[in-house]
């Protein structure tokens, strides 16, 4: 009771604080009024409007002094009253400050119906040449910025192309607006009760404490699945092993009397001893009436024995699987398309992979085969958006095996839903990402190379890019190898040469992102259509050599040559000798023999079971149990690898997965 009473007031205020805050007025006045009776002192806060005025007249100046072109009024009450952590450590507002140092320091040029007054230009051009060379260094090394370095030392801006978009119409405006967000987004946090805040923080490291938990247990269940397994085949392996011993040591026992051991017994003692696959050759092709023979099979045998096949995961009954996937609930669905995943993903390579992968094929698991319109397929347009990301989920796992990829292949519908859905999807950066995933390990194949080339997705492609420190980095990754391996083509080579200014901007601007593992996949798609002469000369105009040689300086010497390679291409009148040139055979695809399951299929889980609920292999042996039909399938191969040299652009097509581990391109 001591401690209540010690806090009492604190607490009181906190509840009078949120009251206000949320304008309960009448509950806040019947709260005072019962505190005031009861003799409970209420501490004095500034009241909401108070509050809120305050925050109104600060955003009214900031918007005045903008509008006003008043540059030390404006970075006055900006530096007072935004926190220096957010000035400082957010990347949006370190952005929106640069572009804000721009607007005062082309005030006068936008604004002066004649000629501005010299002195004071001098003196604006002067307070952004300062921030420059101190706060706003930090941002010299991007891109975006980069040309706006030059401002200060240009006599006219207002003709100068770099600097043509400050001086649209729309330029302020829009910068304006952004402004006004921002404030409004600043102001509102610092307005949030305490009361808030510290629900806000202790529900989020509960809820996140209960996310790891569960993750832990669905980890826990796998794991004990595994060893249960393991430990039957010991156990098993064990009573064997007991039985055949005791064999042996009666026959011991029979030899002191006298007794003879005949070949044929010591072989059926072998035969049991070693693997189901082994004993009908060792029954037929081994001569155990040569000394010595069975202790060598059986030191042969018990050598590989650690390195022994991984056991085939049990069978299920696709027929139930597909007809819950179609009508069952939306978490049913959920939870079915997780725990197909995880028996992808999480299952040993080699034997153990294909045959799942093979049971998924030869069930039609996807209805990839079948003509039906309500197909599983149709999931990825499903009304949940859980539902929605888990299938584009499932289906970038299966497109990661090039056994999937060609069951994906054979229905045009996937290639389309998967357009459709990629275009569509603006709120799930997850459903983005796996969609994107499956379309990047499609352009692996000819025919569905050239359907996209078609469908357009070249331009699609360029629009996103526009804006890449606004995409996330598997996004950002898949979307600029997948434009590289579209562009490795005639008809994207010549898709781009419709809009090759744009192209070339878009390029350039990747080349000095701080995400370095998109290099290549510029690199190469830059390489691919300079051998459009159209393209060519689109470059020399914009001086595209200089922009590379300027990178040069900074990059490595990897890079560096990757970029004289370029540069050479840019520079040449025809197409050179010797480069692999894409044409229209649909017949040869660009498969690789490799086959890659990236760690972010199972990123950011968005259900867990609650008490009591199946998930995963468990959901999938308790309830779609079927009967033993899997069989291994020997590997198809792929065509030979062509070896990339890491000093040459990428000229073929490739996965972001299967270049990071260096596999033939």
């Amino acid at each position: 009771m001591g401690d209540i009473l010690a806090h009492e007031s604190e607490l009181l205020g906190l509840v009078k604080e949120y009251l206000d805050f949320a304008e309960f007025e009448d509950t806040l006045k019947t709260f005072s009024k019962e505190c005031k009776t009861k003799g409970k002192a209420l501490p004095k806060t500034a009241g909401s409007s108070l509050r809120d005025s305050k925050s109104s007249i600060i955003q009214k100046d900031l918007i005045a002094a903008f509008d006003n072109g008043a540059q030390k009024v404006f970075f006055d009450l900006w530096e007072e009253h935004i926190p220096s952590s957010i000035r400082d450590g957010d990347s949006f507002a370190q952005r929106l400050e640069f572009y804000l140092h721009i607007h005062f320091a082309i005030y006068l040029l936008k604004r002066s119906v004649r000629r501005p007054d010299k002195e004071e230009l001098d003196e604006r051009i002067s307070y952004f040449k300062t921030y420059l060379e101190s706060k706003g260094a930090a941002l010299s090394q991007t891109t975006e910025f980069l040309p706006f370095y030059a401002l200060p030392f240009v006599p006219n801006p207002m003709v100068h192309p770099s600097f043509k978009e400050l001086f649209q119409d729309s330029w302020s405006p829009e910068l304006k607006l952004k402004l006004e967000k921002f404030l409004d987004l600043i102001f509102k946090a610092s307005n949030t009760p305490k009361l808030l805040m510290l629900y806000k923080e202790n529900g989020q490291s509960h809820k996140e404490m209960l996310q790891q938990l569960h993750q832990q247990l669905l980890e826990a269940e796998r794991r004990s699945m595994t060893y249960l397994k393991r430990y039957n085949k010991i156990q098993a392996d064990y009573h064997n092993l007991i039985g055949v011993t005791a064999e042996l040591v009666d026959s011991l026992e029979a030899t002191v009397s006298g007794k003879m051991i005949t070949p044929e017994y010591l072989q059926s003692v072998c035969i049991r001893l070693f693997s189901n696959q082994m004993r009908q050759s060792l029954a037929h092709s081994v001569d155990f009436t040569r000394p010595g023979t069975a202790s060598t099979m059986l030191r042969a045998s018990l050598a590989p024995m650690k390195l022994k096949d991984v056991p085939l995961l049990p069978s299920l009954d696709y027929e139930k699987l597909k007809r819950d996937l179609i009508v069952g609930s939306d978490r049913l669905k959920a939870f079915l398309l997780q725990a197909l995943r995880w028996r992808l993903t999480t299952s040993h390579p080699g034997e153990q992979r294909e045959t799942v992968l093979q049971a998924y094929i030869s069930n039609d698991l996807l209805d990839c085969q079948g003509h039906s319109q309500s197909s599983v397929l149709q999931l990825l347009h499903g009304r949940s958006h859980v539902v929605r990301q888990y299938m584009a989920r499932l289906i970038n796992a299966i497109a990661s095996l090039a056994e999937g990829r060609l069951y994906l292949a054979q229905s045009t519908k996937v290639l389309q839903m998967l357009e459709e859905r990629l275009k569509e999807e603006d709120k799930d950066v997850v459903t983005r990402e796996n969609v994107l995933g499956a379309l990047q390990k499609f352009s692996l194949r000819r025919p569905l190379q050239t359907a996209m080339i078609q469908d357009g997705l070249i331009f699609w492609l360029i629009d996103i890019l526009k804006e890449p420190d606004c995409l996330s980095d598997y996004t950002l990754e898949y979307s600029v190898a997948l434009l590289m391996n579209l562009c490795l083509r005639s008809a994207g080579k010549n898709m781009c040469a419709s809009v090759a200014g744009l192209v070339l901007k878009v390029l350039s601007d990747l080349l000095g992102h701080e995400n370095h593992e998109i290099q290549p996949y510029v690199n190469g798609a830059l390489y691919s259509i300079l051998s459009i002469p159209s393209i060519r000369e689109e470059a020399r105009a914009m001086g595209m050599e200089d922009i590379l040689r300027c990178f040069m300086k900074e990059g490595n010497a990897e890079m560096i040559r990757q970029i004289e390679f370029i540069i050479k291409q840019l520079n040449s009148e025809e197409f050179p000798d010797g480069v692999l040139e894409s044409d229209d055979d649909e017949d040869e695809d660009d498969e690789e023999d490799h086959d890659t399951m990236e760690a972010d299929l199972d990123k950011d889980e968005l259900i867990q079971p609650q008490l009591g609920e199946l998930s995963g292999e468990k959901l999938l042996t308790t309830e779609y149990l079927g009967i033993m039909t899997n069989t291994g399938k020997t590997r198809r191969k792929g065509p030979a690898g062509v070896q990339w040299g890491g000093d040459e652009p990428l000229r073929r097509p490739v996965t972001p997965s299967g270049h990071r581990n260096g596999y033939p391109v």
